[in-house]
């Protein structure tokens, strides 16, 4: 009996100590290819349709920088992290340098292609699909550009053919077939069409794994029911319709089916892609933690917002000018940002975006549960 108790304590400590290896040790990603929407966009939606009007980017930048939001972005954090440099747009040609990767998202996108048959999907066209197409066209070039070659200068702006499947890959999308589908659909239909959703998403990181990528770094939708854009107008609410908190009930659930869907997927996709390390990462629940604790992590209200106007029927959005009235109202910053969760109504702060970051970057909202610079790390 001894012997045995003798045994099992030795085994427990070599286990303990093998996780402790796999957790202390780090992937050195040489590059990050992100897919999104405006959570993670850095520029594509500005590139494409005309820049993001001050005071865009005020707290960090200086000034707009293709950025919805004051400042950085979670994904901003993450290449800060991992030691990287801020994410080009692939559709922003003036300028960049995609040594280290290249951002495919932008601001409106959806899973689901715009002419959806279900869906209308807003302004975007660069739907998930249309996202995967433009990271086969930019890996292809790019192979064929580096082998022909061309000088120096233009290598060093490029990533290396055999750094592509040692790159790490964020999937960071679905909020907006959502916010679609809460107006155009019925809460049913709109239910009914989540898993085929779902389906699309895991589709386009099949597509990735056989173009070469081993580790993904997926994020679930956010508490979508507790952005203020939403929130802010709702007067005389029946009874159950918001939460503790505020936000909208029917919205978070219909997220949460979503998220659910969605990790049962990922947890299938470990089996499908077997050589592929996939790390599903609870967005909603940072988020939520945020927003349900404001005041003890520092922030104001949650459903205030910082930039626009929304007050005695006036409407103006962020860096908007508009005649209300006779009068000239702009849709100017608070004068500290740094105090509010919500930048503009629907995207986040930068101080909210690092605060989420801090946490979704270690081990605490992963699953399984490993801090982003071991995400390659198979478990």
């Amino acid at each position: 009996m001894e012997y045995c108790r003798r045994v099992l304590v030795v085994s427990v400590i070599l286990i303990s100590l093998a996780l402790d290896d796999v957790v202390g040790r780090r992937c050195e990603f040489p590059a990050i290819y992100n897919f999104g929407d405006s959570n993670s966009d850095t520029g594509g939606i500005s590139a494409t349709f005309g820049p993001i009007p001050p005071p865009y980017g005020s707290s960090f930048f200086g000034k707009p920088a293709g950025r919805e939001s004051d400042g950085r972005l979670i994904i901003d954090f993450i290449a800060e992290h991992l030691g990287l440099p801020y994410l080009s747009s692939y559709l922003d040609s003036i300028g960049t340098s995609f040594r280290h990767g290249a951002n495919f998202a932008a601001g409106g996108s959806t899973i689901r292609r715009k002419n959806d048959t279900i869906f209308d999907s807003g302004i975007s066209p660069f739907s998930l699909d249309i996202q995967m197409l433009q990271f086969d066209q930019f890996k292809s070039r790019t192979i064929d550009l580096y082998h022909r070659g061309r000088n120096m200068l233009d290598k060093n702006k490029l990533p290396q053919p055999n750094e592509f499947s040692r790159a790490l890959y964020i999937i960071d999308i679905g909020q907006n077939d959502l916010v679609d589908g809460f107006r155009t659909l019925t809460t049913p239909q709109l239910q009914a069409s989540l898993p085929n959703t779902v389906e699309q998403l895991a589709a386009a990181i099949t597509h990735l794994y056989e173009q070469g990528a081993r580790t993904f770094w997926i994020h679930n939708v956010g508490p979508i029911g507790c952005l203020p854009a939403a929130t802010v107008y709702v007067r005389n609410p029946k009874a159950g319709f918001l939460d503790e908190n505020g936000c909208i009930r029917n919205q978070n659930a219909m997220a949460a089916h979503f998220n659910a869907l969605l990790k049962a997927r990922v947890t299938k996709l470990r089996e499908e892609l077997p050589r592929a390390s996939l790390v599903y990462v609870d967005v909603y629940s940072a988020k939520y933690l945020l927003i349900s604790n404001t005041t003890y992590y520092g922030f104001g209200e949650a459903m205030k917002i910082c930039c626009g106007r929304h007050d005695g029927g006036v409407e103006v959005w962020c860096g908007q000018r508009r005649v209300v009235n006779g009068e000239k109202v702009e849709g100017v910053s608070c004068r500290s940002p740094e105090s509010y969760v919500s930048w503009d109504g629907v995207h986040y702060s930068q101080a909210a975006n690092q605060w989420i970051a801090d946490r979704l970057l270690t081990a605490s909202f992963s699953d399984p549960p490993t801090p982003i610079a071991s995400a390659c790390l198979k478990r």
